[in-house]
């Protein structure tokens, strides 16, 4: 596995936000990672990015350990992640918010041409080509947010709610996008997401939290017929 995560528990003070979660991820593969809100999902994804540091368990990457460990040497090491509230630097181009991912969260020592250069080639990627940053709505934001991710070279990228903002054609776009990623530079992706329909048509797998805990596991088909799965979604617009 290149990814494996071990009883992984994140307490904050009298509250559990993680509680013994366990799953693994395969060399190439995309994984959903799907709950209703405030399930620990993005909790999940700060552990394994370095964000916060577990409070109990293990997450062991290339079989390495790495809970604990800085953001930054996370993704020195070949973890990178999007946020679902996309933050560039406004005063910058398009072009220079993924140089300067480039320059300091690669684990490579880039020249600054070598740092635009991989820039220019994560812009095509995504398909993004606007030149100014407040120019861009939504789908343009989430694109800005995968290059800089993809900037930094990693070998797994946690995509983190991709299709927040976006219109149903949008969201499909940035579906076919992620797995156009793994199929063209063969990164590893985990992805989470509440938008259950648009995502199990991607993913090969997917891992359903509920309360900081797995629920479920498995195939999409399967997990998407889990009795546990539907009630937890119940009443929700994670189907549509």
């Amino acid at each position: 596995m290149l990814l494996e995560v071990s009883q992984l528990t994140k307490t904050f003070g009298g509250f559990t936000a993680v509680n013994r979660v366990s799953f693994g991820v395969a060399e190439g593969e995309i994984l959903g990672l799907i709950g209703p809100n405030g399930s620990g999902k993005s909790t999940t994804f700060g552990l394994i990015a370095g964000a916060l540091a577990p409070t109990a368990g293990s997450i062991r990457f290339r079989a390495e350990e790495i809970g604990g460990l800085p953001a930054y040497r996370v993704a020195h090491r070949g973890i990178a992640r999007t946020y679902q509230i996309p933050r560039p630097f406004r005063k910058l181009s398009l072009l220079e918010n993924v140089a300067l991912a480039a320059y300091y969260g690669s684990n490579e020592h880039l020249s600054r041409e070598k740092a635009f250069a991989l820039a220019e080639d994560c812009l095509k990627l995504v398909n993004l080509h606007e030149s100014a940053v407040d120019r861009l709505g939504a789908a343009g934001l989430k694109k800005l947010e995968l290059a800089r991710a993809l900037a930094t070279q990693p070998k797994l990228l946690l995509a983190d709610e991709s299709l927040g903002g976006l219109d149903h054609a949008e969201m499909e776009q940035a579906a076919d996008m992620l797995a156009d990623i793994r199929a063209k530079r063969g990164i590893t992706i985990v992805w989470v997401e509440h938008i259950m329909g648009v995502l199990m048509r991607v993913v090969d797998r997917c891992v359903v939290l509920d309360h900081g805990e797995v629920i479920a596991q498995g195939a999409p088909a399967a997990v998407s017929q889990d009795p546990k799965v539907v009630e937890v979604y119940l009443g929700t617009d994670a189907f549509a």
